[in-house]
């Protein structure tokens, strides 16, 4: 056993706070890993607030985690110290469904181990995520963050990159697509990075007239403010796949209805409150679909990060102390921030 510190959230209305934990010793095929950087996730804040429900305190949270590894396992083979490497938003799952022997440890159906506020498989304890200054994780869960990526702009990749890959990949996103991204935040932002590199042409959708020059800069092909109507009506009919990361309750018509025949609007965003029904004609009538999408598994996570370091491709991060993570919670609820925070980990000590 080692003894991290730690911020965590001791109770449903405390700030986060310095805390220590016990983190298990590193097993034969454990990582331990010093951690660098750890992005704020708004999943964080809907955690700490138990907003979802279900959450056990303390909660240290944090699954966007950056760092170098400094132990490892006899039996691990493909880490080392001093490798910079990635966690994500998992760190274990049951590895015998026929979810996880497809690679997709994400839809395991006996449900995979979350980096924080999961039961540790081997422990029994809780598990602590990476608001901490180490963590122990099973190798197979463990990435390798690719040469040339900054540290600090790599880490939100480990959650809202590959959220937003996972989709664009399986709905085959690329040239001769048109694809949408509802909302421009900390997923909706990499949505845009990541379609545009892929080939697509691709269309962002917000209700901020603000963040239209930003869409483009992202490499929006056009913006659309949706609560417009004459500016949703030349597009109706038209996309391929649209990606609603949009963590608010909403009218899903509005995006059913610009789907051309078999298209897919894809829903990320988890709202503490159900969307509204859709109208079902919506559907019926050009065989549209309306789907959801988790992250994804561990081969597919590795593969976007390395398809981002091929383009070049980081997320835009604001840097900020441990400190400053309650103003940073507040902040990512009111859309404060362009577009996703990155706790720097020394400053913890």
């Amino acid at each position: 056993m080692t003894t991290a510190r730690a911020y965590a959230a001791s109770s449903l209305n405390a700030p986060l706070a310095p805390w220590s934990l016990e983190r298990r010793g590193v097993g034969p095929g454990d990582v331990r890993i010093d951690i660098l950087f750890c992005g704020i996730c708004h999943s964080d804040v809907h955690a700490a607030r138990n907003e979802w429900g279900g959450t056990t305190y303390p909660l240290v949270p944090g699954h966007e985690i950056v760092g170098r590894v400094v132990e490892t396992g006899s039996s691990v083979s493909r880490f080392r110290p001093g490798d910079l490497v990635g966690v994500g938003c998992m760190v274990d799952a049951c590895l015998t469904c026929s979810s996880c022997k497809a690679g997709e440890e994400q839809l395991c159906e006996t449900g995979f181990t979350g980096t924080y506020g999961g039961t540790d498989k081997i422990s029994g304890g809780v598990t602590y995520g990476g608001y901490s200054d180490h963590i122990v994780v099973k190798e197979n869960f463990v990435l390798r963050i690719p040469a040339g990526l900054d540290p600090a702009g790599a880490a939100p990749l480990l959650c809202a990159g590959i959220t937003t890959y996972s989709p664009l990949r399986h709905w085959k996103a690329g040239p001769g697509k048109k694809v949408g991204i509802v909302g421009l935040g900390g997923l909706g932002h990499m949505g845009i990075k990541l379609a545009h590199a892929m080939g697509a042409e691709v269309v962002l959708f917000t209700t901020s007239p603000s963040k239209v020059a930003d869409g483009a800069r992202l490499g929006a092909d056009a913006a659309v403010l949706w609560k417009d109507p004459a500016q949703l009506a030349p597009h109706a009919g038209t996309f391929d796949l649209i990606l609603d990361t949009v963590a608010a309750s909403h009218d899903l018509d509005v995006f059913l209805q610009l789907l051309r025949r078999d298209g897919t609007l894809v829903l990320l965003g988890a709202p503490d409150q159900p969307h509204p029904s859709p109208n079902v004609f919506n559907l019926l009538l050009r065989r549209r679909s309306l789907a959801g999408s988790l992250i994804g598994g561990i081969a597919e996570t590795q593969e976007m990060l390395d398809f981002c370091a091929q383009h070049g491709l980081l997320s835009d991060i604001e840097t900020v102390p441990v400190q400053k993570v309650n103003e940073a919670f507040d902040r990512t609820v009111k859309g404060d921030v362009k577009y996703r925070f990155v706790i720097d980990m020394k400053t913890l000590g």
